[in-house]
């Protein structure tokens, strides 16, 4: 090979490897997200669960930004967590709180998105089992990540 053939070469090698180093990295990073999001998603299933939903409101950002969509649309962390309390006033009413089919899909360093289904297993005197599917957007904060959307949809027939 020539001289210059040679430097081509190997500026190409070094762009090739560059930027399969560079996907790594982002592969990595998109990786870290989704176990770090399925973690939140896991321990505000259990903070739900021993009925503590101060510490499961923990997973949403505290800011008078965030949004709520459920049965009604509620601003802000404080709006969130009222409307919470208004919908599961007791914890039978709240019931024994899972989650399947999570996903998560990562949107940058910042922001991401993540769907899934929940079950909610009540009493009768609690409201009767509910179901539905969730969409939340979450942004990583110094404190973690944190859902900064959550919109809400029930499958369950109402009574």
């Amino acid at each position: 090979m020539r001289p210059f053939q040679n430097a081509l070469a190997c500026s190409l090698l070094v762009m090739i490897m560059s930027a399969l180093g560079a996907r790594s990295s982002a592969q990595t990073a998109d990786s870290n997200s989704s176990t770090a999001i399925h973690a939140l998603l896991e321990r505000q299933a259990v903070d739900w669960n021993r009925g503590d939903l101060d510490a499961f409101a923990a997973g949403y950002k505290d800011s008078p930004d965030i949004l709520f969509i459920g049965p009604a649309v509620a601003h802000g962390y404080a709006g969130m967590l009222a409307s919470y309390r208004k919908h599961y006033p007791s914890r039978t009413s709240m019931g024994t709180l899972s989650f399947s089919q999570l996903e998560v899909q990562p949107l940058d360093e910042r922001f991401a998105t993540s769907t899934g289904h929940y079950h909610l297993e009540r009493t009768a005197e609690g409201g009767g089992n509910a179901d539905g599917y969730f969409l939340l957007v979450l942004e990583k904060t110094g404190a973690g990540w944190k859902i900064i959307r959550d919109d809400t949809a029930t499958t369950t027939p109402k009574r």
